[in-house]
């Protein structure tokens, strides 16, 4: 396959993947949470702001300019390949680990907005 072509693939693949991600949020976000425990909850906001973690850095890589030395090479493919899910993985990891508390924010809001 040429580069050319693994190129589109891999384009169509992040997309792909990407739509997924958002196709699932939105699923979970659009459930009607009036019979949800608490634990459910909590973990929709977790899951809402490793989201919004992730398009943050998304972005921010977007920002970041690196040098390539060659467009082509198979490694620069690669690390397009895995680059959206490494970012989708330190999103939860941040989340679990340093995050909650936009989660918690989002959280109480809707125990009090929306008597839940």
């Amino acid at each position: 396959m040429s580069m050319m072509g693994l190129d589109a693939l891999t384009s169509y693949a992040n997309t792909q993947a990407s739509q997924n991600d958002t196709s699932a949020l939105e699923s979970k976000l659009n459930a009607d949470f009036s019979d949800a425990s608490d634990e459910e909850l909590l973990s929709v906001c977790k899951d809402f702001e490793s989201y919004f973690l992730e398009q943050v850095l998304k972005q921010v890589e977007k920002t970041v300019k690196f040098d390539k030395d060659d467009e082509n090479s198979y490694a620069s493919q690669m690390v397009d390949y895995f680059k959206d899910t490494a970012i989708q993985t330190i999103s939860d990891e941040i989340t679990d680990q340093e995050g909650g508390s936009f989660a918690q924010m989002m959280y109480e809001q809707m125990k009090r907005n929306y008597n839940l």
